[in-house]
């Protein structure tokens, strides 16, 4: 799938917890929503087996680079061809497990109170 078809969905889960992002996209309309919901269940099925991290999941980085590209040709009019680039594209999703000390020790380098 093209990169910048995956980016259209990647970028609305970015920053949400994990199970809001699974769930958003179970029904995305989107054809790209399958993969991206694939690497989210991969990356939150990694980090609570590989860390064991229990807690609440965030996604806190997700971005999507191009791969490589088939290179195909069509037949066209006049003994022509026609190329077609068949692209790919590497998704990659960092979570992170939520720890309320980061959020107020944020708050408090601002100088708010609560």
């Amino acid at each position: 799938m093209t990169p910048m078809k995956v980016r259209r969905v990647v970028n609305e889960v970015r920053g949400l917890p994990v199970d809001k992002a699974l769930s958003y996209l179970k029904f995305a309309p989107w054809a790209a929503a399958e993969p991206v919901y694939k690497c989210v269940a991969s990356a939150a099925a990694n980090a609570r087996h590989n860390k064991g991290l229990f807690g609440d999941l965030f996604i806190t980085a997700a971005y999507v680079d191009e791969g490589p590209t088939l290179k195909r040709f069509q037949p066209r009019a006049q003994g022509r061809a026609y190329r077609i680039r068949k692209r790919s594209s590497h998704i990659t999703v960092v979570v992170e497990e939520f720890v309320p000390e980061r959020v107020e020790a944020g708050n408090a380098k601002k100088g708010r109170t609560r």
